[in-house]
């Protein structure tokens, strides 16, 4: 990625290893990456390291605990939307057998990032193009991802 440094990818062997990045993704949104990056020890502690079967039991007094927390971004609607995201990735990895089974169970990278975007609160574009690349799943390259998105 031009003046970027490429985001690490992962072999993800567990749903929590997904919804880690996804999480990372929802945070980042209208945040720079270098206050993500020094907040996510915090935040993965906070958030039981992302144990999919935790994050998605919590609840409201939780939330409200998070929200107080200041290891992690007080942001109660991403906040919300990574405990839905979990919630939401056990139900897909139960009908699909995994959630690699479920993100490579559309067509193609754009019917992808659709699925994700219907399925998935707070995840865009970037945030789902993010995803795909850091858990080894086929993407655009960079530049023609982003060319493709530019006004004709």
């Amino acid at each position: 990625m031009p003046g970027l440094e490429a985001p690490n990818k992962i072999h993800p062997t567990k749903l929590s290893d997904y919804l880690e990045v996804m999480s990372k993704a929802v945070f980042q949104t209208g945040m720079s990456w270098r206050v993500i990056d020094s907040k996510w020890p915090g935040i993965r502690e906070a958030l039981r390291n992302f144990d999919v079967e935790a994050v998605a039991t919590l609840g409201d007094r939780d939330i409200d605990d998070l929200c107080q927390d200041t290891r992690v971004i007080r942001n109660r609607r991403k906040l919300e939307a990574i405990v839905n995201n979990a919630r939401r990735m056990i139900d897909l990895e139960d009908q699909y057998g995994s959630f690699r089974d479920y993100l490579r169970s559309h067509p193609d990278f754009e019917a992808t990032v659709a699925a994700l975007r219907k399925d998935f609160k707070f995840l865009g574009n970037m945030g789902c193009y993010y995803l795909l690349y850091s858990v080894g799943e086929d993407v655009p390259s960079h530049e023609d991802w982003m060319a493709s998105r530019q006004p004709k």
